[in-house]
């Protein structure tokens, strides 16, 4: 009999939630919060009741039986560095969820919801691959300056469902297999997977790796100190410059991959020097993580929106296929990646990991 499973992925304006008999999708939804409706709680986990009882109330609406779920499986959030995996919602996950341990951020609540679904009918909850997932290598986390250390913040969620999804199609498991996963959406990122670890990442959060549509990714040091210290920027001033007005916004005012698109093939020269920057720096990246897997990679992974870019793919393909071949993996669906998660556990596949 079909594992039936919720599956909850808070945003910051929207919930999406979708409801999976095994793999098979049979319902989904995302769920659009108003300005004015997020605007009336002070912190994220204030949301909880609100969202939840959309949730709830959409389930009914689509004739959905909340009492037919035999899982409840949340979006993990910023939590402490952890290795990936399924892990149980307890109560210490739910308390570090609620004080936002490495910071507020909607994906807080998916724990949060599923746990409080998950008790109301008696089902586990878990988390799957939360964006904290950290297997970095010691080595890894020295900067050159010891007060700051490299840290692992990326889109382990999909680039680990899609090295999964090449091991299954190549009939191998993610545990024999190296690869290099670039996740290219309003964020980038790129991990080395070595044998089911991502030992190294460079995460473009907040100022390492390639720049993105709306990140600054990393910047020359000494000129970024300089501008802190004689631009009169306020701290949160320059920490916005950096996510979310970096990248394709600072450049051409825009975040959406496509309108840069639609400006290259209008001609527009600023717009295709910032996009072949773009890619320039993607394959620098591409290039230090098959030094870390010491040239022993078995593919290249392009995932998420931005790898719907055919220009985009090519270009990044052309730079790198003498490294390994290149696989695209358009897009990114972050429901099926969370409801494989527990499946994993629930057939016994995985062990069920305690934070």
């Amino acid at each position: 009999m079909a594992i039936r499973s919720l599956i909850i992925n808070p945003g910051s304006t929207s919930t999406k939630i979708g409801v999976f008999d095994d793999e098979k999708q049979v319902f989904d939804k995302t769920l659009r919060h108003t300005t004015e409706e997020i605007a009336q709680f002070d912190h994220i986990v204030d949301q909880m009741n609100f969202r939840k009882n959309i949730i709830i109330d959409a389930l009914k609406e689509n004739n959905v039986d909340i009492k037919s779920f035999d899982v409840i499986v949340g979006r993990g959030g910023m939590l402490k560095p952890i290795e990936g995996g399924t892990y149980a919602v307890t109560d210490e996950l739910c308390a570090d969820l609620k004080v936002g341990v490495q910071g507020e951020h909607a994906s807080n609540l998916g724990g949060l919801l599923a746990r409080e679904i998950g008790d109301s009918i008696g089902v586990p909850s878990y988390i799957v691959d939360p964006v904290v997932v950290d297997e970095m290598e010691p080595v890894a986390r020295i900067s050159g300056v010891p007060e700051i250390e490299r840290v692992s913040i990326f889109h382990a969620l999909n680039a680990k469902a899609m090295a999964r999804r090449y091991a299954a199609e190549t009939g191998r498991k993610y545990t024999d297999i190296n690869v290099i996963v670039v996740h290219m959406g309003g964020g980038v990122s790129v991990s080395a997977h070595k044998n089911g670890r991502v030992i190294d990442v460079f995460n473009a959060f907040d100022g390492d790796g390639a720049f993105s549509p709306e990140r600054a990714g990393g910047l020359p040091s000494g000129a970024l100190v300089k501008l802190c210290f004689e631009s009169g920027r306020t701290e949160k001033e320059v920490k916005k410059m950096i996510v979310g007005n970096g990248g394709f916004n600072a450049y051409l005012g825009t975040n959406d991959a496509r309108d840069v698109d639609k400006m290259c093939l209008a001609g527009d020269e600023k717009a295709i020097l910032v996009r072949n920057a773009f890619i320039y720096q993607l394959a620098k990246n591409i290039g230090a993580m098959s030094a870390v897997l010491e040239g022993k990679v078995d593919q290249i992974i392009l995932t998420g929106g931005i790898a719907y870019d055919k220009y985009v793919t090519a270009e990044i393909t052309k730079k790198v296929s003498f490294i390994a071949p290149v696989k695209i993996y358009a897009g990114e669906d972050e429901l099926l990646a969370l409801a494989q998660g527990a499946l994993r556990v629930m057939n016994g596949e995985e062990k069920v990991k305690e934070y």
